[in-house]
């Protein structure tokens, strides 16, 4: 799952985001709202949680704006306004759910969850290329009918490329999406990732999913 945090504090940003990615969450920081604003229409976000208090556009205009040019990803407000009135206004404004800073890192966390698990109820539909079958709602893989059973990182690959089928996906690309602080990290830990999917989903089988682009990067197709 992949969270924008919108945050313009960057201790309580720091300490949110790497909690969250404890949790196994790709997380991207926005620290101002119209950054914000430009990330939530580039990526496919599952939830936003956005600060009121935020600079060059604020939180409340920030969801208007989102909500009215058809941006449906569920939002969290998070923010030190604790007003009743702040509330409702936050939530008639298209927010999902809003909570008051100081917070419980765990109360913030089982709040994710539900918004995500709503979000997931709406009948996310299974993803299948050829005999590869990937459940968004429950995380469970098949070929044919046999489980495959896969690390965090390995399933954030694999949903990534059948969201992708067909297409051509360079390194960065992946490393960018599945690895917050992609930065520090060389593409050829994509590579590694790669062949353990390969091991996992193709292997003993006569039709194989996952190809190489050469000096490019991978697309996953179901036919030869």
């Amino acid at each position: 799952m992949r969270l924008l945090l919108v945050e313009d504090e960057i201790k309580v940003a720091r300490f949110i985001s790497q909690g969250l990615k404890e949790h196994h969450y790709v997380i991207d920081v926005a620290n101002d709202g119209e950054m914000a604003y430009e990330l939530a229409y580039a990526e496919d976000y599952d939830l936003l949680i956005v600060d009121l208090m935020i600079p060059k556009k604020n939180g409340a205009r920030l969801i208007e704006e989102l909500r009215l040019n058809g941006i449906n990803v569920p939002i969290l407000i998070l923010s030190a306004k604790d007003s009743v009135i702040d509330k409702v206004e936050g939530l008639d404004l298209g927010a999902d759910d809003y909570m008051t800073k100081p917070f419980a890192f765990t109360e913030l966390v089982a709040r994710v969850r539900s918004l995500l698990r709503r979000k997931q109820e709406k009948a996310l539909p299974l993803l299948q290329i050829a005999d590869l079958k990937l459940n968004p709602s429950t995380r469970e893989v098949t070929r044919g009918e046999r489980p495959i059973f896969l690390s965090n990182k390995e399933y954030a690959i694999l949903e990534f490329m059948m969201r992708n089928d067909r297409k051509i996906l360079p390194r960065t690309l992946i490393l960018e999406h599945v690895w917050m602080d992609a930065y520090t990290i060389g593409t050829n830990v994509v590579d590694v990732y790669i062949n353990h999917l390969r091991n996992k989903i193709d292997k003993n089988f006569d039709l194989k999913l996952i190809h190489t682009v050469y000096s490019v990067g991978y697309l996953i197709k179901g036919e030869e």
